[in-house]
């Protein structure tokens, strides 16, 4: 019996369905959830229990490198979560490996005042 190879987009799913497995948002401790596509980096605080989006941000708006877009979207995000009323999340990967863009992202919006 031949085992197929997965490719990194199929690997990346596993590993985000086991972490959604254990993380949920509430209304209050919304769940931060990232999402990073070749050219862009965006997140979500999203209420699991109401199946809502609170508050999003991307980095459309940021011209510079991927590292710099995910620093300017973590401080945003927090920004955001602030005015919203929300200072505790619980942070979401996505999938992704807690390393470069993702742990830019996560600090920027740890330094700005959201509390994971």
């Amino acid at each position: 019996m031949a085992t197929t190879a997965l490719n990194k987009k199929e690997l990346r799913d596993r590993r985000h369905r086991r972490v959604r497995a254990r993380v949920t948002g509430t209304s209050e401790r919304p769940r931060l959830a990232v999402y990073k596509s070749n050219r862009f980096i965006s997140v979500q605080l999203i209420d699991d229990e109401a199946g809502k989006t609170l508050v999003a941000a991307h980095g459309r708006a940021t011209a510079g490198s991927m590292s710099l877009q995910a620093t300017a979207v973590g401080k945003a995000i927090a920004e955001s979560a602030k005015k919203a009323g929300i200072d505790t999340v619980v942070f979401d990967r996505g999938g992704y490996i807690y390393a470069g863009q993702i742990k830019a992202l996560a600090d920027s919006a740890r330094e700005a005042g959201l509390t994971f």
